[in-house]
This record gives structure tokens, C-alpha cells and sequence, in this order.
């Protein structure tokens, strides 16, 4: 198995919803080890039901801001991972000259869902716990070593 990459970076169309969960829970796994951010293709606050889900499973995201991909500090990224058709495209073209990798997670915008709020709060929990365990599969934890 290869090891993990220094960096990551998420993306998805506006940097509120599914990349600033992606970007947590790979903190939250990994984040002493890999340097980890997100970007959308265009900006917009942290979705309040983002907030709430993350809180259930101990993670804080009420500070995350979003930010662009021409708002991005270092685009040097080891690993671009894309959650939306916009954000693969918009990665394609910042990365067309970098050697990185760069994968699509096709990933559904719980935004669409309508309904009461649980019906929201249980898509939203949905697509957390469905990034939560592409990002266990793709950036295992490091088995503790036998003692």
C-alpha cells in the first residue's frame, strides 16, 4: 500500500457543504500527517446543516471559510479530490501542467433534498458518512502497532 500524500486538496462547486465535510474528516483522521484544504469554484458560507451533522460526530466546521479556487494560497497539491462535475472540470485546468493526482468522487449535493428539516438532516448525515468512508477506504488509518 502506498503512503499517505502530503497533500490534499477537496473541491466542489461552492465550498459549503461537501468539501468543508471532506475536508474535516480527513483532518480529523489525518491531519498531524497531511496537509488538507478545500476550495469551491465559486464561494458561499458553511451550509448551517453541514455544521449540524459534523457536531453529531464531534467535529467543529463552524469557522470554515470558504474560499476559491483563485482565492487558493498554494496550489501544490499532491491529490485534487473532486466532488462535482464543475469542480472536476475547474481542477482539470488548475492542474493540466502540475504532476498530481486528480480523482472524481462523484458525490450528491444534499441541498436538492426537500422536505422537513430531518428529512435534510438525514441527507446531509447521508453524505457524511458516505465521504467518511471513501476517505477511510482511500486514506486508511495506519494499523497500531502491536505492543
Amino acid at each position: 500500500m502506498a503512503g499517505l500524500p502530503g497533500s490534499v486538496l477537496f473541491a466542489c462547486t461552492l465550498n459549503a457543504v461537501r468539501s468543508p465535510m471532506a475536508e474535516a474528516l480527513l483532518k480529523h483522521f489525518h491531519g498531524r500527517k497531511v496537509f488538507v484544504d478545500s476550495v469551491g469554484v465559486r464561494g458561499a458560507e458553511i451550509d448551517p446543516f453541514v455544521i449540524a451533522v459534523m457536531a453529531e460526530i464531534g467535529i467543529d466546521v463552524a469557522r470554515h471559510r470558504a474560499k476559491t479556487f483563485d482565492q487558493l494560497a498554494d496550489t501544490s497539491f499532491d491529490t485534487v479530490i473532486t466532488l462535482s462535475p464543475e469542480a472536476q472540470h475547474r481542477a482539470v485546468e488548475l492542474t493540466r501542467t502540475m504532476a498530481c493526482d486528480v480523482e472524481y468522487w462523484p458525490t450528491l449535493d444534499p441541498t436538492v433534498i426537500e422536505g422537513s428539516r430531518e428529512a435534510k438532516l438525514d441527507a446531509y448525515r447521508q453524505i457524511r458518512d458516505q465521504l467518511r468512508q471513501r476517505i477511510l477506504a482511500r486514506f486508511p488509518a495506519a494499523p497500531s502497532p502491536a505492543g
